[in-house]
């Protein structure tokens, strides 16, 4: 197989900063192994100059946690999240919430790995597992990544029909060419694929902060939602929409995503180099999850406060929300907005879900596809089941598909959570970087419940029949 190294690992350029810097070890290592970094076109790319002040490296490392971010406010969100807002009022806010504290401690440990042992998720597994494991954990992402990718052709799809009136099905095959827009990017360095993404988590949060204020939820009711109640276990249908949530929140392929990009930072090489790079990405990850958090938590609010308080309990359709906000909120631009924040969702989610497939295949197979073969793969693979379920079941089961591609995002995350804990907390792997043990026991808590609201479900689902 030919070498994809990038030119600073064939050069032995410099890839800390400065001129005088050296190459760091890790990079070194990696190219005498004859290991390939994923999105090669990007490793190392970004300098962090040595001795600038704290804003500066601040402002280096910012950027990838706003990429993971995305996928707390993909569409997939805007189904659970609608759905649970319009049924169950604030109830479900306390899902949200959990959601949101796990992701922000699996990405910290997903941004520890790439930062520690220089290799993503995908590429640690591959290392430390058989071939057959390797194969099947690759399977199973590949199937959370086409569901990811489902929920976001859908989205946009839904958004062009809201916008422009196009037929749904014409609007699933036109997503097929927004591959020109992620090759475009990529092909202009990662800094700017970070500033489109920021750009429209912005667009986002702007739309959505017009709807709240025409909204005007009973914010009392919404802080009470934040705590957990034991009927969202006892209720099916509850547990149902939660584990879609968590399923939309807690995405399995970003963990995959974060521990490869936090390496296109060109950090050094010693344990206080990458002890800073680690608080630096956390810091960044950790404030984009909060700021994705209150989006995420936005949408249940509005659907809570437009629909459910007026005794609206059945908007099941992302068209049914478009079609009801203006006339329910009295704001001329509402419906117009909430179309626009969704469209600006999809394409957010289809940009990092291009490269966390490229991440995953090329880290679990060493297989080095051109980008465009590989995102149109990623994409016929969402094409082909939207267009299966619009063209037989009908329009009015997107939003039931979009809630079905979460929970199938939920089954899928154990199988990325417990062997990125199992390598965190690995003093072999890790060394003075392993998880403490109070980090360890939470991680491990966090796996466990994952496991036991994915049991939950099947048994209600069995004992229903």
């Amino acid at each position: 197989m030919s070498s994809t190294l990038p030119p600073q690992l064939e050069s032995g350029s410099n890839l800390v900063g400065p001129a005088e810097h050296s190459l760091p070890a890790a990079a070194l290592a990696r190219a005498r192994a004859g290991i390939q970094p994923t999105l090669p076109e990007a490793y190392r790319t970004i300098p962090v100059a040595p001795g600038s002040s704290w804003l500066r490296k601040a402002f280096a490392f910012a950027g990838p946690g706003y990429l993971v971010a995305v996928g707390y406010m993909d569409p997939g969100n805007w189904a659970t999240d609608l759905g649970g807002g319009s049924k169950f009022g604030y109830t479900l806010l306390s899902v949200v919430l959990l959601s949101s504290l796990m992701a922000m401690l699996l990405q910290a440990l997903s941004a520890k790995l790439g930062i520690v042992m220089g290799r993503d998720l995908a590429q640690a597994c591959r290392e430390s597992y058989s071939r057959r494991t390797t194969i099947v954990l690759w399977v199973l992402c590949e199937i959370a990544i086409a569901a990811c990718d489902l929920a976001e052709v859908l989205g946009s799809a839904v958004a062009l029909k809201l916008l422009f009136g196009l037929p749904l099905l014409t609007g699933v095959l036109i997503t097929a060419f927004d591959v020109l827009i992620v090759l475009a990017l990529q092909g202009r360095g990662f800094r700017l694929i970070e500033s489109f993404v920021i750009t429209l988590i912005a667009t986002i949060a702007v739309c959505f902060a017009y709807e709240i204020f025409f909204a005007q939820p009973l914010w009392h009711q919404s802080v009470r939602g934040l705590l957990p109640r034991a009927e969202i276990l006892r209720d099916r249908e509850m547990l149902y929409i939660a584990i879609g949530i968590l399923g939309a929140t807690v995405m399995p392929h970003n963990l995959y995503l974060h521990s490869s990009i936090v390496q296109t930072r060109a950090f050094g090489s010693s344990s206080a180099n990458k002890r800073e790079a680690l608080r630096f990405a956390v810091f960044d990850s950790t404030l984009a999850l909060a700021f994705a958090f209150f989006v995420n938590a936005a949408i249940l609010v509005l659907a809570a406060a437009a629909f459910h308080s007026r005794g609206i309990t059945h908007v099941a359709e992302i068209k049914d929300a478009y079609q009801l906000l203006t006339p329910v909120l009295g704001a001329g631009l509402a419906s117009t907005l909430f179309a626009l924040a969704l469209l600006a969702s999809g394409q957010n989610s289809t940009l990092t879900g291009t490269l966390a497939g490229q991440i995953v295949m090329e880290g679990f197979l060493d297989l080095r596809l051109k980008p465009w073969v590989r995102r149109l793969i990623t994409r016929a693979l969402a094409i082909i089941p939207a267009v299966f379920v619009i063209g037989f079941a009908g329009e009015g089961k997107v939003t039931a598909l979009l809630i079905f591609s979460q929970v199938i995002l939920s089954f899928q995350l154990p199988f990325a959570v417990i062997p990125l804990v199992r390598f965190t907390n690995d003093r072999g792997k890790m060394g003075a970087f392993a998880n403490s043990r109070l980090t360890a026991v939470l991680s491990w808590l966090v796996a466990a419940a994952i496991l036991a609201f994915n049991a939950e479900l099947v048994w209600l689902s069995l004992r229903a029949q």
